[in-house]
């Protein structure tokens, strides 16, 4: 595939995401705006530069990506408005900044395409949910998926307004399943367990279970229901775990919680 990608951030999700590339032969030239060098791979198919002013004019890319902080948005799009009206989409990971906000700052008319990634994109792991702008044609669809498909799994869906629960629940979710490591590790230790085995027995668990789930068809609650064991010691946990006050309302609340604020920051 020859289409050139302009990426504008190589910090550690553009740099994942630029790594997820290069191995998959998704784009034939690169060009990485980004001021600090050691964050660029020496690869023959990137071109480093300082800013936006220092992008070849004849670079004509099909993608634009913005890796950057959502703070810093506002002052790094108008730089990127010559490339509106023309073939390229703009692709961004940055959260809480909404298609408007940038339809706002590159034109009414202009292709986006907004992704939601989580942090395991770094190892390739992740998953990403995008929603793109009446503009956006499906070749232009099709590449923003391949791009994001480097760093793991990929969804559309056409209602912005769910990105704020996706937020919650993928985004943030890493963080949840880290503090279960945490809180298993914990509970470990007050049932007598010396703190260094409850941690390594608690990460090997998730870690364990994560692949079991990947590599199994069965949905959630079938690979729940075969490690519980009737009136066994399985099952004398998840009566306390799924009982009316258990995780579930805690989870409900929770993502709750996330969703709004999630929609705070976008407003």
């Amino acid at each position: 595939m020859s289409d050139t990608v302009l990426l504008v951030g190589c910090g550690k999700m553009g740099g994942a995401l630029l790594e997820g590339w290069l191995k998959a032969g998704v784009a034939g030239r690169v060009c990485v705006v980004e001021p600090y060098q050691d964050s660029v791979p020496d690869h023959p198919a990137i071109l480093r530069v300082d800013s936006a002013e220092d992008i070849p004019a004849d670079l004509d890319p099909a993608c634009i990506v913005f890796a950057v902080k959502p703070q810093a948005m506002a002052d790094i799009l108008p730089a990127y408005r010559r490339f509106a009206g023309g073939r390229a989409v703009f692709l961004s990971i940055a959260a809480g900044k909404t298609i408007g906000f940038f339809t706002g700052a590159l034109g009414d008319g202009s292709a986006i395409v907004r992704a939601m990634p989580n942090t395991p994109a770094a190892i390739g792991k992740g998953i990403s949910v995008l929603v793109s702008s009446p503009a956006v044609d499906p070749g232009q669809r099709a590449l923003c998926g391949r791009l994001m498909a480097a760093a793991g799994a990929v969804e559309w869906v056409e209602d912005e307004g769910l990105i704020d629960a996706v937020t919650a629940l993928s985004g943030g979710g890493p963080a949840y399943v880290f503090l279960l490591i945490e809180t298993l590790a914990a509970a470990g230790r007050a049932s007598g367990l010396p703190g260094d085995l409850a941690e390594r027995l608690a990460r090997q668990t998730v870690i364990g279970a994560g692949a079991l789930a990947e590599a199994s068809s069965e949905p959630a609650g079938t690979l729940r229901r075969n490690v519980t064991s009737p009136n066994g010691t399985t099952q004398a946990a998840l009566e306390v775990l799924m009982a009316e006050d258990g995780v579930q309302p805690l989870f409900d609340s929770a993502i709750a919680a996330a969703t709004r604020r999630s929609r705070e920051l976008a407003s």
